[in-house]
């Protein structure tokens, strides 16, 4: 079995994957999900940056003197998980991304889509992203349970770590990935992926559910995480 770390995007931190980790423990699977700096529990220190988040996953993996690892990013957490999974060399297994953006070399997460309400709703909210709404949630497969859970648990996400660009020195499509899609946010994904998912190392994984699989399926999306660490 492997060393799961699971990295929930925007506004969430470890407690989102409580359903998930519990399917995974269960599996034989070391579980270990991360609170990003600036989100949840750790609200109350601002990151310096998007490269603070790369460094939380590094320092995680190595603290617990992890090998053969697995490193989940969903959502907004592709970008500095897929750094980190560069950087970890030899302890890592397989990166999965999980409906997630990922990271390209000189650019920001806000780079490459419309952006300028976001970045209008940081500067007004004094530097952060303000969670999302109870009408973001619909069409998402969420039930009004989860949803409750969902935005009872957000927090404001620091902006600085949505505009520094993302350092890779090497292809991220050379790194063993899965993507997962999840296809009621769209069928395709960012257009990153696409190259990648063509070069044969990346696994296409879709699940017919919402942005948001470990509320909405956690069960299943465990069941898609435990397949993908059983990947060479």
């Amino acid at each position: 079995m492997s060393d799961v770390v699971l990295v929930a995007g925007a506004w969430l931190g470890a407690w989102a994957w409580d359903e998930v980790a519990a399917e995974l423990r269960d599996a034989g699977h070391g579980v270990h999900p991360l609170t990003l700096t600036g989100l949840a529990e750790k609200r109350d220190v601002q990151p310096s940056g998007q490269q603070a988040h790369v460094r939380d996953v590094v320092r995680e993996v190595e603290r617990l003197g992890l090998r053969d690892v697995v490193l989940v990013g969903h959502s907004y957490a592709g970008v500095p998980v897929g750094q980190a999974a560069e950087r970890i060399g030899g302890r890592l297994r397989r990166v999965v991304f999980v409906d997630a953006n990922v990271p390209v070399d000189g650019e920001s997460f806000l780079s490459g889509w419309p952006s300028e309400d976001v970045r209008r709703a940081i500067d007004d909210h004094g530097g952060y992203w303000p969670p999302p709404g109870q009408e973001d949630c619909a069409g998402q497969g969420l039930t009004d349970e989860q949803i409750a859970r969902f935005l009872g648990g957000s927090t404001p996400h620091p902006g600085v770590t949505l505009t520094e660009p993302a350092r890779l020195s090497g292809s991220l499509g050379d790194l063993p990935a899965t993507y997962v899609k999840c296809l009621l946010d769209g069928e395709e994904p960012p257009p990153a992926a696409a190259g990648p998912l063509r070069g044969g190392r990346w696994e296409p994984v879709r699940l017919d559910t919402g942005h948001w699989p470990m509320f909405s399926q956690p069960r299943e999306l465990a069941r898609v995480l435990h397949a993908a660490a059983g990947r060479p």
